[in-house]
């Protein structure tokens, strides 16, 4: 037993804590079944690299922000037009994501596109990448307090190192020619670094209105629609179908 816990100690110093709950149920089962000291040790390790990935998608996962869980499996394709599950089915390759690509999602409220990019920016993080999800309004706000508040400072880093960023709801709340500038240079930053999901009511010729400078959106969309892939959805808004199925 002493010797056991030495094991344990050393293991916990060399940061290898994935290999410890599984420690005592794997020297038995090599002592029962003379397992060679290449399987153990396998063993051993594929348990700690089992541990390390399901540390990194907890914190992927909490650091992304999302308001909610969203499957694809629920979304309502039937409903929707403008996209299918072809579509959908493409997306999930992450090719565009490998390449720094945007999508953007554009149609009436109701339609699905929150639940499009959340369940996508999940997908993202089960296959690897690193997911922020931000309201525009939200995001705006920590644009603003990142040089005084060191909350915000944190969040626009981890907004700025992450492989996709989803910016929702643009277009549902007026946006200041200062809040304007700020958001523009974000887009400016990640842009060829990051991909973007962006979720906006407006159409790109009510833009330059909602963002007071014509000049300066005409150039955001242009970073924004470089390497990009459209979606205008069109349909019945799912909230109001579902009032009147009550």
């Amino acid at each position: 037993m002493r010797k056991y816990q030495q094991i344990v100690s050393l293991l916990e110093n060399l940061k290898l804590k994935g290999m410890i709950p599984n420690l005592d149920n794997e020297i038995t089962e090599a002592e029962e079944k003379k397992i060679s000291y290449l399987s153990f040790l396998d063993l051993l390790l594929k348990a700690e690299i089992n541990y390390r990935t399901e540390r990194r998608l907890k914190r992927n996962l909490a650091g992304a922000h999302f308001p909610v869980e969203k499957d694809l499996d629920n979304f309502q394709f039937a409903r929707v037009k403008g996209i299918t599950k072809s579509d959908l089915s493409a997306l999930l390759d992450f090719l565009w994501l490998d390449n720094h690509s945007n999508l953007l999602f554009f149609g009436p409220p109701g339609l699905g596109k929150t639940h499009l990019s959340i369940a996508i920016g999940l997908k993202a993080i089960q296959a690897g990448y690193t997911v922020c999800f931000e309201r525009v309004a939200t995001l705006i706000k920590w644009l603003k307090m990142a040089d005084i508040q060191r909350k915000a400072g944190f969040r626009v880093n981890r907004i700025l190192k992450a492989d996709l960023i989803i910016i929702d709801e643009i277009g549902y709340t007026p946006i200041e020619r200062k809040e304007a500038n700020l958001f523009f240079n974000l887009i400016s930053e990640l842009y060829e670094k990051a991909s973007v999901i962006i979720t906006s009511n407006k159409r790109f010729d009510e833009w330059a209105e909602m963002m007071g400078d014509e000049v300066m959106t005409v150039a955001m969309l242009d970073r924004l629609l470089h390497h990009s892939k459209v979606f205008n959805l069109s349909g019945e808004s799912f909230r109001i179908q579902k009032e009147e199925e009550d």
